[in-house]
Parts: C-alpha cells; sequence; structure tokens
C-alpha cells in the first residue's frame, strides 16, 4: 500500500484526515473496491460499480461562481448558470464536512497531453472507484512528475451528501456541481455519477484555453501513418468512440481534444464508451479493451460475472471506462504540427 503524502495536503481545508490514499495501484484500488463490497469482478477482470440513482450527468445542477472577472468570459445560459459566491461558500462548507474525519483518496493528474497547455488537477474523493475512474480518464503523471506536483485546480466529489437547502437557495435539485474559477476549484454533491468528473475539467478546459488562443473540441481523433489527423464531432452517444477506433489508424482520443501551436492533442488518458449492445464483432477493439484495470458502470452481470451488454434495465447509459493504453494502436500524448 502506497504510503506516500501528497504535497499541499494541509491547503484542503479538511479536518481530522483519516487515512490518506494518494495514486493507489490499479492493483490496491480494486482491492479497495472488492474489500469495501462497492465493485465485483467480471468474468473478463475489470470492476463492476453502480453510480446510484443517477446513470448520467446532471447539466441543470451545473454553476459557476457570479464573480470577477471570470464573469465577463463565461457564456451565461442555460449550460452555464450563475451561482451566488455566498450560496457556493456555504455548499463549500458542506463539502468539506463531508469529506472530513474520513479515509480519503487523492488522485493527481494531468489534463492535457500537450506541455503549453495541460493543467495539474487533483481529485478528492471517499469513494474507491471514483478514484479508479479518475486514475483510468486523464494523464498518469510519472513517479518522478508526483515529487514535485502542485495541483493548479481542485476538485472535491462530496457525493455522500447532498443539498437540503436547495430550493431556499434557488437552485435545480439537491445535487450540485459548482465552479469557483477564480479559486481554481469544483465541488460535487448529491450525485455518484463519475462523468461529473470528466466533464467538470472539459468545462474548465473551454475555459482556459480559449483565452489563450487554442481551440477546445468535443470530438474524437486518430491519426494516420503520416501524421494526418481526422477529427470526428458529435454529440455524446453518436458514435465519436467507435468511429475513431480503427484498428489501420491510431487512436488519439475519443472525445475530448485541444488544438495549440503544437497541433491536436488528448485532453485525457483514457476511454470512456458507452457499451449498450456491445459486442466483440461489431467493436473488437472497445469489447477486447475491457479487462483488468478497466471500470464498467451499470451494467448487469450473473453471479459469476458474466456481463449481459444487451441489458439496459439499469439504465440505456451503460459504459466503461479504460486506460488508452487498452487500445493496442494509439499514440499516447500526441500532438502533431501538421495535423489537419
Amino acid at each position: 500500500m502506497s504510503t506516500k503524502i501528497p504535497n499541499g495536503l494541509d491547503k484542503l481545508g479538511l479536518r481530522d484526515i483519516g487515512d490518506v490514499y494518494y495514486n493507489l495501484s490499479y492493483d490496491e484500488l480494486q482491492s479497495h473496491e472488492v474489500e469495501s463490497d462497492v465493485c465485483k469482478i467480471s468474468t473478463s477482470g475489470s470492476a463492476m460499480c453502480d453510480t446510484g440513482i443517477f446513470t448520467g450527468r446532471s447539466p441543470k445542477d451545473k454553476y459557476f461562481v457570479n464573480q470577477s472577472p471570470s464573469n465577463e468570459n463565461i457564456a451565461w445560459g442555460d449550460v452555464n448558470a450563475k451561482i451566488d459566491k455566498k450560496i457556493y461558500d456555504e455548499l463549500l462548507d458542506l463539502t468539506l464536512t463531508q469529506l472530513s474525519g474520513k479515509n480519503i483518496y487523492v488522485t493527481d493528474v494531468y489534463a492535457g497531453a500537450s506541455v503549453a497547455s495541460k493543467r495539474s488537477v487533483r481529485f478528492i474523493s471517499e469513494v474507491a472507484w471514483q478514484a479508479h475512474f479518475v486514475k483510468n480518464m486523464f494523464i498518469r503523471p510519472s513517479e518522478e512528475e508526483l515529487e514535485s506536483f502542485t495541483p493548479e485546480f481542485t476538485v472535491y466529489n462530496a457525493c455522500k451528501t447532498v443539498n437540503e437547502k436547495y430550493k431556499e437557495h434557488g437552485m435545480n435539485s439537491d445535487v450540485y456541481v459548482l465552479f469557483n474559477i477564480e479559486d481554481n476549484v469544483s465541488i460535487i454533491g448529491g450525485t455518484w455519477y463519475g462523468g461529473e468528473m470528466k466533464k467538470g475539467i472539459f468545462s474548465m478546459m473551454n475555459y482556459w484555453l480559449p483565452l489563450e488562443g487554442k481551440l477546445s473540441m468535443h470530438c474524437s481523433a486518430n491519426v494516420g501513418n503520416d501524421e494526418d489527423v481526422c477529427l470526428f464531432f458529435g454529440l455524446s452517444g453518436t458514435g465519436k468512440t467507435t468511429l475513431s477506433t480503427d484498428p489501420h489508424r491510431a487512436l488519439i482520443g475519443d472525445d475530448e481534444h485541444g488544438w495549440d501551436d503544437d497541433g491536436v492533442f488528448n485532453f485525457e488518458g483514457g476511454c470512456y464508451a458507452k457499451v449498450i449492445n456491445l459486442d466483440a464483432e461489431s467493436e473488437p477493439e472497445i469489447y477486447g479493451a475491457i479487462i483488468k484495470d478497466a471500470l464498467l458502470e451499470n451494467v448487469v452481470a450473473d453471479a459469476d460475472g458474466k456481463v449481459d451488454y444487451t441489458d439496459g434495465s439499469k439504465t440505456e447509459n451503460t459504459r466503461v471506462s479504460y486506460p488508452i493504453e487498452h487500445i493496442l494502436n494509439h499514440k499516447k500524448r500526441f500532438t502533431s504540427r501538421t495535423s489537419q
């Protein structure tokens, strides 16, 4: 078990912290998941978890603190709703109270494969599989990088608490996903869905990069032998992951990318694919990626762990996250000046 203590632990605002599980290995995470009985292991070796009553994101519960100077750069509307700083501070206290006095998982990662554009991000959670999800979906620092890692942005995931005062606060529900851009902090409460953490950092990259004259894109991408990059744009669930996973072209990433002076680059270190009706014949690369270290969400399996991918009784949005290395033909940390 790792006993390393992350830099800046005293700055998290948490009280009476229990054990700190810092950037655990996949084997360690799987041990925690199974011992706590929150995950089962499938016949292919992947972990299986349920995300509770929320099997997708809660976009109407996402808010940005209305303060200067960030409020001058946000396109306010249904997607980007305003929240008062006083309400944010109250919910930040609720979040920190929930995570205080607990054993916590601290996971330090990077968003952005481009050296010129990447951000260092720290995730705090009390749930092992959420740390596993983060490890899959973001770029994993080396041991040497972790020695000097300093987070530029911190996400507190307090999924086990809810905002009971949401009506008084004028909010949509007892779920909250809040962003304080000036403090470089995001807080999550009321939902266990892992995709909130992934898309939360995408929201922040969408804020940061355009201010630097860089393009942020919701697309998948792959590259040919001549470094000819192909981008696949589309809404979630429209086939970006499937189309970009081509045995004849190297995968750059399946969902979130940037374009800076060095070319196209992946924001993430893994893939997050829908698995409803998945089969080995039609999508062999994705099917083959569901092995040890992958994390299945909300699937139905028998007592032996055999998954029935045709069963959508829990949700049609059954998912798997896995490290991009599970796709044999991939480009890790790819950038190219010849991108098109």
